[in-house]
């Protein structure tokens, strides 16, 4: 389960909360593809605007709609209890594993983060995802940190948020991290301008953010990368440099995905959860252009 292509798709929110159908269309889309797994209610999913009862119902749908395909659910929280909690919630719904960020208003030390991952993972009867991704979280891991975590109880894989664009370098970096953590525990790149680095590289999985709405070009690339195609997988990603350079221009891929969905018609127009937008505009069009020139479907 924690290798290979995982999706990570939008959770579509509308007036009225969740919109189960678009959401389930989502899901099927991504069964239809054969994903190898789908990451439910992670930055893409819009997870920490949502409520207890709305991630509850949303891994529910995801795992009920998946057709078998393992289903990770986000469980981050700002507080333990509320993790804990979500941890329940996301087992009670069939999830194969859940994902979890450090989370926090308060700048977290080490030692907490270390604790929130020990009390946690004590309480879990299925496989761990540990989410590094500063740039949401404002918390940056040491792989230090990352070793101490890997060794606890039902960790499986960890997401870092991106390796050098430099391949050598980028080997040497997962290289690094490896020497750290247990064999057993998967390195996962997100940041997916560089997935096709990472996998290179030595990522087993690809947490991808494109792989939500596009599933097939994500799907080649990994695997491209998988086989030993390093030159292809790179090549297919820079066939995609002008939308990375997308979700660099408009503050990350949230925005800028969410305007596709809405625009080819996989969810209601507005779709993200206030106080949030999906980009508009001449930026919006430009996007569709794009989209259009690349033949993503």
């Amino acid at each position: 389960m924690f290798s290979g292509l995982s999706a990570f798709p939008l959770t579509p929110v509308n007036h009225h909360g969740i919109d189960d159908r678009a959401y389930i269309q989502l899901i099927e889309r991504l069964a239809q593809a054969n994903v190898d797994s789908i990451g439910a209610l992670g930055s893409t999913g819009s997870y920490v605007y949502l409520s207890r009862e709305e991630r509850a119902k949303v891994a529910s749908l995801a795992v009920k709609n998946a057709a078998g395909i393992p289903v990770i659910i986000g469980i981050g929280a700002l507080r333990t209890d509320d993790v804990l909690r979500l941890a329940e919630d996301a087992q009670r719904s069939g999830a194969k594993g859940v994902l979890l960020s450090p989370v926090s208003y308060q700048k977290l030390t080490d030692d907490e983060v270390f604790g929130l991952y020990e009390t946690v993972t004590c309480n879990l009867s299925v496989p761990l995802v540990v989410y590094d991704n500063p740039s949401t979280t404002n918390f940056t891991f040491s792989d230090e940190l990352h070793g101490r975590i890997a060794h606890l109880p039902n960790v499986a894989s960890i997401k870092i948020p991106g390796v050098p664009t430099d391949a050598k370098a980028a080997s040497e970096r997962i290289l690094r991290l490896r020497d750290k953590i247990p064999n057993h525990v998967t390195i996962g790149i997100s940041g997916d301008a560089l997935a096709a680095t990472g996998l290179n590289a030595g990522c087993e999985i690809w947490y991808s953010v494109i792989g939500g709405i596009f599933p097939n070009v994500a799907l080649a690339l990994t695997k491209a990368a998988r086989t030993g195609d390093a030159a292809l997988a790179i090549q297919l990603s820079d066939n995609l440099t002008a939308l990375w350079n997308s979700f660099k221009n408009n503050g990350g891929s949230l925005r800028v995905v969410a305007a596709i969905a809405e625009e080819m018609g996989l969810v209601s127009a507005p779709s993200l959860p206030l106080p949030l937008y999906s980009i508009q505009g001449d930026e919006r069009e430009r996007i569709m252009s794009l989209i259009r020139t690349l033949s993503l479907s």
